[in-house]
């Protein structure tokens, strides 16, 4: 495919290729719609395969923060940024400092912050080029406990919808990873009575959950399998895949981990064996939530408010996927393509 159909393949509105020859800096921002506020979306600091794969990847990603800032309610677009290189070197701040001043050029189009291969040190150099960046040191702060209270608030929205009750109380809830995310989604959990079965390829992690939580470990391999209410993927991307639906006795997905599904189908084989599925850009925004939170001059407190309407925003794709018999992650871009056609309606593209 073309350079330029791939740009219009899902309608991203500028895309710019970035260079600087004198630290190997390479970059690529896309930004994919800024109907409701300008592009919010993290740097990815990765070793591409190729120049076209990193490509790829900004687009795709890109356009997932549209639909989780519509989805969520936020007025945000959806944009992201990743540089080509290896993300271990320790040569990193001609790199961000390059990397900012094209952020710059955009003059707020695109807002940038932390995400894979990056920390919050680089936005530090990123932010000597510009202000148009977030997720810094002494700002908004550890956003994990904001998303994994989203993430909890949409587990109870779809024990709601599958069982006519949102406790969890007594609930088999079977969480995948319990680094910073998971740790306080199982506090939450076990702070309602739910009886936890866990897993995480540190071993440390899961002691100190078993011990805090009174959980019960299993290997790594073990977890798709075991009898539980709920699977709560909270670590690896594409863990619903061709290999462990067929061993899931869920009635429920619903985690923080982003790229649940491996690839699309594999909502539509949740939906046909009745596995009701959270979509994971719905539910995991909480982290999303905390940085707007930061630009608007929130509160930890509205913060942890707006993520709690997770919960109601989950109820309404839930009924759209009823109502019109398709999977829910088809309702949720429905729901997310409804609020940007509105808003486009009233409102121009952000300059």
């Amino acid at each position: 495919m073309e350079l330029f159909e791939r740009i219009g393949e899902h309608e991203h509105e500028q895309v710019v290729f970035c260079s600087e020859p004198s630290c190997g800096y390479k970059g690529i921002i896309a930004i994919h719609n800024t109907t409701l506020g300008p592009a919010l979306g993290g740097t990815r600091f990765w070793t591409y395969d190729s120049d076209e794969d990193a490509f790829i990847d900004a687009l795709r990603l890109s356009r997932g923060m549209t639909y989780k800032a519509a989805v969520t309610g936020l007025n945000l677009g959806g944009g992201k940024s990743v540089i080509i290189g290896d993300p271990r070197t320790r040569h990193r701040e001609a790199i961000f400092r390059a990397h900012g001043r094209f952020v710059e050029s955009l003059k707020g189009r695109y807002i940038t912050a932390e995400d894979v291969g990056t920390s919050v040190d680089d936005m530090e150099y990123v932010a000597m080029e510009t202000e148009h960046v977030t997720g810094r040191q002494a700002m908004s702060g550890d956003p994990s406990p904001v998303t994994a209270y989203g993430v909890y608030m949409g587990i109870k929205a779809a024990a709601q919808e599958r069982y006519g009750s949102d406790s969890l109380e007594g609930k088999r809830i079977a969480v995948q990873g319990v680094g910073h995310v998971g740790y306080y989604l199982c506090e939450d959990l076990a702070a309602e009575g739910a009886e936890l079965i866990v897993t995480d390829i540190d071993e440390e992690r899961v002691n100190r959950v078993v011990r805090e939580f009174k959980a019960r470990a299993v290997g790594p391999n073990e977890i798709y399998a075991v009898e539980a209410e709920v699977y709560a993927p909270s670590a690896l991307g594409a863990t619903v895949n061709d290999e462990t639906i067929p061993q899931f006795k869920f009635d429920i997905v619903a985690g923080a981990a982003n790229n649940v599904l491996a690839e699309a189908r594999h909502g539509d084989a949740l939906h046909e064996r009745g596995i009701l599925y959270a979509p994971d850009y719905v539910i995991n925004a909480g982290g999303l939530i905390n940085v707007y939170g930061e630009l608007n001059g929130w509160t930890g407190e509205r913060a942890m408010r707006k993520a709690g309407e997770i919960y109601n925003t989950l109820l309404d794709i839930f009924q759209v996927s009823r109502e019109e018999g398709i999977p829910t992650y088809k309702a949720a871009d429905r729901v997310a393509e409804r609020r940007i056609k509105e808003v486009g309606r009233v409102q121009r593209t952000w300059v």
